[in-house]
C-alpha cells in the first residue's frame, strides 16, 4: 500500500518545506530559503512553506519532545511531514545556531531518509562557507536523507539593505534548484 508521502508525490503534489534555523525577521538566511523558492515557483512550478525558529515559539527548548510546546510540535511534525526539505542555516562561529541543531534532535531517525534536501547557509564572510559541507552534510547524512550535490551559501557582501543582490550566488541557487526538481520529480516517477 502506498504511503501518504508517495500518493502525494504520483499526483504531483509534493510537499516541500522551507526551515531556516533564524530566531528573528528579517533574516538572511529566510532570505535566502525565500530566493529558493521563488526560484522554485518560477521555473519548476513547485511551491513550499517556509518556517523558522520563530514559528515554534519559545517552546523549542524543551528536553525532549514529549515537552514540546504546540508550535514547536507543530513545525517538528512539518518536517517529519515533507517529501522534501529546503534548508536555511545561519552561521555563527563556524556553525550553524543550536536551537536549529535541537530541533533535528527532535526529529525522528528515520523520518527524512531518502528525502531530496537542499542545504543553504549564510554566514559574515567567505570564511564560513564550508560550515555547508562539514557541518549541515553530515546533519543530514545521519538522516539518511538525499542532499543534492550543489549546496548555495551567501555572505553579507552578497546582500543589499536585506535583498540577494549576487549574480553568482543566483546562478547557484538556479544550479541547486535544478537538482532538487530533478530529484522530486525522478521520485514522483518511481512512486507512481
Amino acid at each position: 500500500m502506498p504511503s501518504d508521502r508517495n500518493r502525494r508525490a504520483a499526483a504531483g503534489d509534493a510537499c516541500v518545506v522551507g526551515f531556516c534555523g533564524t530566531s528573528w525577521r528579517p533574516a538572511k538566511a529566510r532570505t535566502l530559503v525565500e530566493a529558493v523558492a521563488g526560484d522554485l515557483a518560477s521555473r519548476h512550478g513547485i511551491g513550499l512553506d517556509i518556517l523558522d525558529l520563530v514559528d515554534a515559539g519559545p517552546g523549542i527548548g524543551a528536553f525532549s519532545r514529549d515537552g514540546l510546546g504546540a508550535d514547536a510540535l507543530r513545525v517538528v511534525e512539518a518536517i517529519e511531514a515533507a517529501d522534501a526539505l529546503v534548508i536555511g542555516a545561519p552561521v555563527f562561529q563556524g556553525s550553524y545556531p543550536g536551537l536549529f541543531k535541537h530541533v533535528f534532535d527532535l526529529v525522528r531517525p528515520d523520518a527524512l531518509k531518502n528525502r531530496p534536501v537542499l542545504l543553504t547557509a549564510c554566514g559574515g564572510g567567505l570564511r564560513h562557507s564550508l560550515m555547508v559541507e562539514h557541518q549541515l552534510r553530515p546533519l543530514f547524512g545521519f538522516f539518511e536523507a538525499s542532499t543534492v550535490s550543489t549546496a548555495v551559501y551567501a555572505g553579507a557582501a552578497e546582500f543589499t539593505d536585506g535583498r540577494l543582490v549576487s549574480p553568482a550566488v543566483h546562478a547557484r541557487i538556479a544550479d541547486a534548484a535544478d537538482q532538487f526538481a530533478a530529484h522530486l520529480k525522478s521520485r514522483s516517477a518511481v512512486a507512481a
